[in-house]
């Protein structure tokens, strides 16, 4: 099980990163990890990614679909969402990484993260997420719901991750 932990930074996740600093995950985990943008759309987004963002019905968001890999393999699958009316223009919309990762864009667009929110859950995987990470019948994931918003309470990203269980995540909050 030791190759399976992991201990990250949550907050290094929805922070803007400096100049010529890559994204958290490329500085993660070195040069044995990698992401592969598959997807840049305009969509009517899940619906509690929708509550999440506050979207109201039929309300639109731009999501970038990733996969993240490690040793080449995928190990998780990241879907991050933001308000068409924030992301829409923006390299957020864009079939193209991102130098220093999302938040460092939207930082720059005045939305920087006051208060974020993580929802985990242990559920058996879809026959999309199993044929994606590889997973044999009847394998569980883990699904993380984080949901980032400013200083006056407003969500201006969403990310919805699946993860390749087992799986340990270490969390540290520090307390000013």
């Amino acid at each position: 099980m030791a190759e399976n932990r992991r201990q990250s930074d949550s907050l290094a996740y929805v922070t803007a990163r400096g100049d010529g600093q890559p994204d958290a995950w490329t500085q993660e985990a070195g040069p044995r990890g990698g992401q592969r943008l598959t997807e840049v759309a305009e969509v009517i987004p899940p619906q509690d990614v929708a509550a999440a963002l506050r979207l109201a019905p039929g309300e639109s968001a731009i999501v970038r679909r990733r996969s993240i890999l490690l040793d080449g393999e995928v190990i998780e699958l990241a879907d991050s969402y933001y308000p068409a009316a924030i992301a829409r223009g923006t390299p957020l919309a864009e079939q193209r990484k991102i130098k220093g990762g999302a938040p460092t864009i939207l930082a720059e667009l005045g939305h920087r993260p006051r208060h974020v929110v993580e929802d985990l859950e242990l559920r058996q995987a879809t026959e999309f997420e199993r044929e994606t990470l590889a997973l044999p019948q009847g394998a569980t994931i883990l699904a993380l719901l984080r949901t980032t918003s400013t200083e006056d309470g407003s969500p201006f990203e969403v990310q919805f991750m699946v993860m390749k269980a087992p799986r340990r995540l270490h969390y540290e909050i520090e307390v000013d």
